[in-house]
């Protein structure tokens, strides 16, 4: 896959840009499949922010963006319908918007629906992806974004597809929490290559070359 991780969505013309490269094609010109499945695990969330999310509603601006064609893969559902019916979907489908929430919740998801399974298979679709929808490819995420807790698991593991960290929404004003300070305890704690960027930055992964597109201001632990 080749991945755009951001903070909170498409913020700025440089991420615009950089979604636009990983498409090879204008994005009136590609379909994309949302999946709102994190924002259900979020313990603070309600129906209303996976509905925001689909409808372009958010202040993370991703299904808004002016796609050829938007539908909505639920996770969820996925078990019940069957691999034979979805999987065609998501590999006809340029790429996924991921919603953000609760990592844990979305990480066991994909597990459960067989969408993570699928991830190798899909070499030219994009990941797009905010927050808990970029940290759910970390290999952790560290026990201070802990909320959902999987039935048989313990840790804060996610799904390892990137080898490296994230601290999402660094020195917003509205997390005072999510300081630069935070985000250095929170890597000293991972133990892995740690990235805080704030809501006017992304990391685009392709091929395992790693590339940081920012506006704003951000900062990697652990290199």
């Amino acid at each position: 896959m080749k991945l755009l991780l951001t903070s909170a969505g498409v913020k700025n013309d440089s991420i615009r840009d950089a979604l636009v490269e990983l498409l090879g094609k204008p994005i009136a010109e590609s379909n994309a499949l949302c999946i709102p499945t994190g924002g259900y695990g979020n313990p603070m969330g309600t129906p209303r922010g996976p509905w925001r999310f689909i409808a372009g509603q958010s202040d993370q601006p991703m299904a808004d963006l002016g796609w050829k064609s938007l539908g909505v893969l639920e996770l969820t559902a996925l078990p019940s319908i069957g691999s034979s019916r979805w999987v065609p979907w998501v590999k006809e489908t340029d790429v996924l918007l991921v919603n953000g929430g609760d990592a844990l919740y979305l990480s066991h998801w994909m597990r459960e629906s067989g969408l993570a399974e699928l991830l190798p298979q899909l070499a030219t679709t994009v990941w797009l992806s905010f927050s808990a929808g970029s940290m759910v490819l970390t290999p952790r995420i560290g026990h201070d974004f802990v909320g959902w807790k999987p039935p048989h698991e313990r840790d804060d593991r996610a799904l390892a597809v990137v080898d490296f960290g994230i601290f999402p929404h660094v020195d917003h004003p509205d997390l005072p929490e999510n300081t630069m300070a935070a985000a250095a305890k929170w890597a000293e704690e991972i133990q892995c290559p740690a990235y805080a960027i704030d809501d006017d930055t992304a990391i685009k992964v392709v091929d395992g070359v790693v590339e940081v597109v920012s506006e704003g201001h951000w900062k990697l632990f652990n290199a």
